[in-house]
Formats: C-alpha cells, sequence, structure tokens
C-alpha cells in the first residue's frame, strides 16, 4: 500500500518441509483476496516453500 502496488505474491515456508496448502493456507489465501480487493490490490498467487518443492496456488486452481 506504501509503495501503490497494483498486486502481490503471497509467499510463505511450512517448516515440516511439506509444501502442500492446509485448510487454513487456503482460508487465509481466500480472506486476503477478498482484503486485496476492497483495497485495490491484486493477489496474484500464493505459493508454499516446502523442503525440496513448492506448491502454487493458482496452478493448482485454488486462486
Amino acid at each position: 500500500m506504501r509503495r501503490s502496488a497494483a498486486s502481490i505474491v503471497l509467499i510463505h515456508n511450512h517448516p515440516s518441509g511439506d509444501e502442500r496448502p492446509s485448510p487454513e493456507d487456503i482460508e487465509l489465501t481466500r480472506r486476503m483476496i477478498e482484503a486485496g480487493r476492497i483495497i485495490g490490490i491484486e493477489v496474484l498467487d500464493h505459493v508454499i516453500i516446502g523442503e525440496k518443492n513448492q506448491c502454487s496456488l493458482k496452478a493448482r486452481g485454488l486462486i
């Protein structure tokens, strides 16, 4: 918001090493997308980093 971003990509890691999104990750993503709509910042993707792989919620059709 301070830099007038038009869009963002959310990224976080799972210390367990499992890159699969939890139900909480999916719910948080949906809430962030809604908040972004309200303030005019599009959420392009949410990437979860695991031990050896990563998961894009957009690529999985969850966004």
